[in-house]
């Protein structure tokens, strides 16, 4: 079963992997010039949701079908993610990991049986009418069920937090919302859910805690230091330029493949989270707005006065705690040298 998770974890991580530059560039342009960037610009920021909605699915559905079968289960993998995308409104990163392989299998199943029984120079025609008529199956499939499925997902994610809060039992909301952030729900839990429970929120106190719960790069940052430290391969080589992109970029996206690669790593994160959230519940901590993007420059500005200690110190422990876990984890259940190496 362990062998198992870990396959699984190194597949997911393998079609995150191959398209980081894409997720760096998107993590850039938002860095930037979203209204709350470093250099804001409406014309740029226009690209954000494009990439984020469209090209980033697109390209993970294609890696995904590819690892299957080539080029030709790329196609239809991507195709397939189309038809998950255009059914739901939340980013469709974890549907393009179910529709991506699936397209690239069922291809690879189709080109099997059908293999030897072409006539000669009907090769090209046939092989296109079964990738185009597959993929049409495929985005239907995705409309009606995967999609929905999938935004059901972040939903019920969404109303275990909210009813978690509700309870006063915050910092078990670690338990709920790292898990979906390495799935990448992380868009739809905070701005779905958090970010309208925090604005009625500040509207009361002048401060919510809502907007902590997601946002915090903390437990990333321990994450990526205990690759670092105690990692191996390519992912200890990649550790320093990934905390980059994720402390100071706010880019919580770069990380989650370190998650997927060496699935147990979860609970580095959630150790993170949870003794964050714990610290911000006790100090009553609280920001004006959601930090955007998540990084420590984002924090600092929405910040309101005599919060500083408290928020920044609740940054720091979920650091610590997610490093002191991950360094225990990685020197006790060591990822192996071949799956670091892995494309």
């Amino acid at each position: 079963m362990k062998e198992k998770i870990q396959r699984l974890g190194g597949f997911m991580a393998g079609m995150i992997i191959p398209n980081m530059g894409a997720f760096i560039a998107w993590g850039l342009i938002t860095a930037f010039f979203i209204a709350t960037g470093w250099l804001p610009n409406e014309k740029f920021a226009e690209n954000v949701s494009p990439m984020i909605s469209y090209l980033l699915p697109i390209l993970i559905g294609y890696t995904g079908g590819k690892m299957i079968h080539g080029t030709r289960g790329g196609v239809v993998g991507a195709i397939a993610t189309m038809g998950v995308i255009v059914a739901s409104d939340v980013p469709m990163f974890l549907g393009a990991m179910i529709m991506g392989p699936l397209g690239g299998w069922l291809i690879k199943l189709i080109d099997d049986v059908l293999e030897d029984k072409i006539p000669v120079g009907f090769e090209m025609l046939i092989n296109n009418f079964t990738a185009g008529i597959l993929g049409l199956l495929l985005v239907l499939l995705g409309n009606v069920v995967i999609g929905p499925v999938v935004e059901s997902v972040s939903n019920w994610a969404g109303g275990v937090v909210d009813a978690m809060i509700n309870a006063k039992l915050l910092p078990l909301a670690a338990l709920i919302v790292e898990p979906a952030k390495v799935l990448f729900m992380n868009n739809a839990l905070n701005h779905g859910v958090l970010a309208p429970l925090g604005v009625a929120a500040v509207e009361n106190s002048g401060k919510a805690i809502h907007f902590l719960l997601e946002t915090n790069p903390g437990p990333g940052l321990g994450l990526l230091v205990a690759y670092y430290v105690a990692g191996k391969g390519r992912l200890k080589e990649s550790a320093p330029g990934a905390m980059i992109i994720h402390f100071l970029g706010g880019i919580h996206e770069i990380y989650f493949p370190y998650v997927l690669a060496h699935p147990i790593m979860i609970l580095s994160v959630i150790a993170g989270g949870f003794c964050a959230d714990l610290w911000f519940t006790l100090t009553n901590a609280g920001v004006v707005a959601t930090p955007s993007p998540g990084s420590i420059f984002a924090y600092l500005a929405v910040i309101p006065r005599g919060q500083h200690f408290n928020v920044l110190m609740g940054v720091l422990i979920g650091a610590v705690a997610a490093f002191l876990i991950g360094s225990l984890i990685l020197r006790v259940n060591p990822i192996h040298e071949e799956e670091t190496e892995e494309e």
